[in-house]
């Protein structure tokens, strides 16, 4: 009886702005490889590390052309600019999913323990076909991080995405589990949302991450909310319906209140001022706002789908 070959593994990895820790990635990548094959659970022949280049302002891409040549199983893709760290991935899996058996996707800085790479093939190994990669805690953010990566998963899971808590972009796919993701022809990518949409077997593994060693977070506050965001419009119509919510209690608010004032107007005791109707106005105006702001976000994504532009251009390809 004949074993099956190991498979062949890519790493994909988006970088933007990322030269302080491009060499240390690669040389901890390449070694991984060799660990691996050393346990039979992925081919030397066809596994290598792609690194997918954002627009970056700096050497990165230079960087990538250099370790190229120490590295032959290194590859490299150049956007023309930057598209997002999103964009970069699937980027990374389009061109990946042509030759790679298995894909593995992980930030250029290493924060994510690339030692449960074992655990992710031996579950492949065993049928699944998505391993996500959870933290077990989160010790290295700051306390205000902390507060909002945790408000973002209870907020996702109380408007109905189905996302896996504590899981970023690091995970495993099979060939087969990538084609059917890239199904998708959404421009609004929130692929934590998406890829629990394929339906398939999966499974997470449990690690703690590290501490960035150098180079900045590409995930400030403004791009965290902007992920925030479109996951929510993305996958749920519950703020739509919230609005509804919202104007349905304010209409009960509003006739209460013109009882109390038609009481007060009966029984003398109506105290001339504008105090009272500026607060209902600026209540109601702030609402309708705050409604308008929500149908915006949808009206937004919903012109850039139908535009079907691009998601990327390519600038320069390696390997």
């Amino acid at each position: 009886m004949t074993t099956a070959p190991p498979p062949k593994l890519l790493f994909v990895v988006p970088c933007y702005n990322e030269q302080d820790v491009l060499l240390t990635t690669a040389k901890q990548l390449y070694d991984q490889i060799q660990v691996l094959n050393k346990m039979n659970l992925c081919s030397l022949n066809g596994s290598g590390i792609l690194f997918v280049d954002d627009g970056s302002r700096d050497a990165t891409w230079n960087l990538i052309l250099h370790i190229s040549t120490i590295y032959p199983v290194i590859s490299g893709l150049s956007l023309s600019c930057n598209k997002g760290h999103m964009t970069a991935l699937v980027a990374g899996l389009e061109a990946a999913v042509r030759k790679a058996d298995v894909i593995i996707t992980i930030d250029a800085d290493l924060q994510d323990d690339i030692g449960v790479c074992k655990d992710m093939l031996s579950f492949c190994e065993q049928g699944y076909d998505i391993v996500y990669g959870v933290r077990s805690d989160r010790s290295t953010d700051t306390p205000t991080k902390k507060f909002f990566a945790n408000s973002f998963y209870q907020l996702m899971l109380f408007m109905g995405v189905k996302i896996i808590p504590s899981h970023g972009d690091f995970r495993m796919m099979t060939q087969r589990a990538v084609k059917e993701l890239l199904r998708y022809q959404e421009r609004s990518l929130f692929l934590r949302g998406l890829i629990p949409q394929l339906g398939y077997k999966t499974i997470a593994v449990y690690y703690s991450r590290k501490k960035r060693e150098a180079g900045r977070s590409k995930y400030p506050f403004r791009k965290s909310l902007s992920l925030a965001v479109d996951g929510m419009v993305s996958f749920s119509s519950k703020p739509l319906r919230l609005i509804s919510y919202m104007g349905i209690i304010l209409a009960l608010g509003s006739f209460l209140g013109l009882v109390i004032i038609l009481h007060g107007y009966m029984s003398g005791k109506m105290v001339p001022g504008w105090t009272s109707l500026m607060v209902v106005m600026m209540v109601i105006g702030g609402t309708q706002l705050i409604g308008l702001g929500i149908v915006g976000e949808y009206l937004g994504r919903t012109y850039k789908e139908v535009k079907g532009r691009p998601l990327y251009h390519i600038k320069d390809i390696i390997n």
